[in-house]
């Protein structure tokens, strides 16, 4: 059987629920009540499974904090002889406008921290990720104020349709594979 991994990130903590940096957890979130899935307390973070067509999906929202996600990546990629072609990282970018999707095969971490921890232990800059646009309206000296700040009305007005298109995009990711999920879905 085919394994996947597929991480959000985020940070614990009901503070940081329904904020920017936590659409990774978002996302899965919103997938999980989809499916009707339900996560459970492990190892380094929060975990639910589904199987589509024969291929088992691990989510996982790692409980190490956002700066040190790679620790909860590589423990569950090594428990469960996953891959690295085989994981998806949902994070966050202010590099993007808002809802704007960008899928790629590799990259620099781009100043985000959770992305330089994966690197760091995964001692590679080659696995696919998936950017979710938080846009970077802020202002000067304001960033870690935005990107722990909580979605505005507009936003909110426009996140179910992004989390159903989000939803979309990991099970191409599992099912179409990577190259055609990038085809299909970059810049929507």
């Amino acid at each position: 059987m085919n394994k996947f991994l597929v991480i959000g990130l985020g940070n614990i903590g009901l503070e940081y629920v329904n904020t920017r940096h936590n659409i990774g957890f978002k996302i899965l979130d919103d997938f999980a009540k989809k499916n009707n899935l339900v996560f459970q307390s492990v190892k380094l973070g929060m975990l639910a499974t589904i199987t589509i067509k024969g291929r088992k999906i691990l989510l996982l929202k790692p409980n190490t904090y956002m700066n040190l996600s790679g620790k909860a990546i590589q423990y569950w990629m090594q428990k469960e002889n996953i891959s690295k072609e085989n994981i998806l990282v949902i994070t966050d970018d202010l590099n993007l406008s808002f809802g704007t999707i960008r899928i790629k095969t590799k990259g620099t971490d781009g100043g985000h921290n959770g992305l330089k921890n994966i690197q760091l232990l995964l001692n590679t800059s080659e696995y696919p990720r998936f950017r979710f646009g938080i846009s970077d309206e802020f202002k000067k000296g304001k960033q870690i104020d935005y990107v722990l700040g909580e979605w505005n009305d507009d936003e909110n007005a426009k996140l179910p349709e992004r989390l159903k298109l989000a939803s979309e995009i990991i099970e191409s990711f599992v099912l179409a594979g990577l190259d055609n999920t990038m085809n299909i879905f970059n810049g929507k």
